[in-house]
């Protein structure tokens, strides 16, 4: 039921075509077109179909902030923008904004300036059904997944100190072929990249979170007047519903407790 949704819903997203123009120097607030780095391999949040249409959760909240920038939908090209590449993607201006589960850090602050976040996720945990493992101390021991790039196996090993053994992968869609094939114990995350593939691929999430993961815009450093005008987008996109739908429409059959209040924003800086 919920893959058919899921399937129905990317069904009926449109192509984006492709800009009539790219990233280069100065704000995205006065670009009359967008490239817009997102993940290709995350069901329910960013993942690219077989006929080359992205869809998802980041990708609708994407669509609403660039046009609430006034950039329609036929003047915003996608690009697959992988964990390992995102600071690199922007300082290049290989893309304008990235909508990516890219969670905010301090030290990603450094290279980046963030708008939001546009939602507040928590670190959880998938696991093979029948797994022995119910909470995140419980993974002492366990192979658990290091995406190149991400900082959520670190939140395990580094933060809460407990003696996992990390596996490296180039994405969570390799996590999940990796966990499914045995090479893997776990998958410690954020619920909202867990749920979208337990719903597809199956799998236990244990619904014991134990972060929060402040999902953020990225832009190129230093551009206050973009993340500013990203900022009054995302508080319009609570206040009017969008977000609340949109939560909905690709979370609402995962039985994670959504929030649906605007976030508290980090600031630009």
């Amino acid at each position: 039921m919920r893959a058919t949704r899921l399937a129905a819903v990317a069904a009926g997203t449109l192509l984006l075509a492709p800009a009539c123009g790219s990233s280069g120097p100065g704000s995205v607030a006065d670009r009359k077109s967008l490239v817009i780095g997102v993940k290709a391999d995350q069901p329910g949040l960013g993942r690219r179909g077989p006929d080359g249409v992205y869809a998802g959760f980041d990708v609708d909240v994407a669509v609403y902030v660039a046009g609430r920038l006034g950039v329609p939908r036929s003047r915003i090209r996608f690009r697959t923008t992988n964990s390992s590449v995102r600071e690199a993607a922007l300082a290049a201006g290989d893309v304008d904004l990235i909508f990516a589960t890219y969670s905010i850090t301090a030290r990603r602050k450094k290279a980046v300036t963030f708008a939001g976040p546009y939602y507040v996720a928590h670190q959880d945990t998938l696991v093979r059904p029948g797994a022995a493992i119910r909470d995140v101390r419980d993974l002492k021991g366990k192979r658990i997944c290091e995406v190149t790039g991400s900082n959520s196996w670190r939140r395990v090993v580094e933060e809460r100190e407990i003696a996992a053994t990390p596996v490296t992968a180039p994405t969570y869609g390799a996590c999940m072929d990796d966990l499914a094939a045995g090479r893997l114990d776990a998958v410690s995350t954020d619920d909202l990249i867990l749920a979208g593939f337990a719903a597809g691929r199956g799998g236990k999430i244990i619904n014991a979170p134990f972060t929060d993961e402040k999902y953020g815009v990225g832009l190129r450093k230093g551009d206050l007047e973009g993340c500013e005008a990203v900022n009054r987008a995302l508080t319009r996109m609570y206040q009017d519903g969008t977000a609340g739908r949109l939560l909905d429409k690709w979370f609402g059959d995962s039985g994670l407790k959504l929030t649906t209040s605007v976030p508290q924003f980090e600031g630009c800086t």
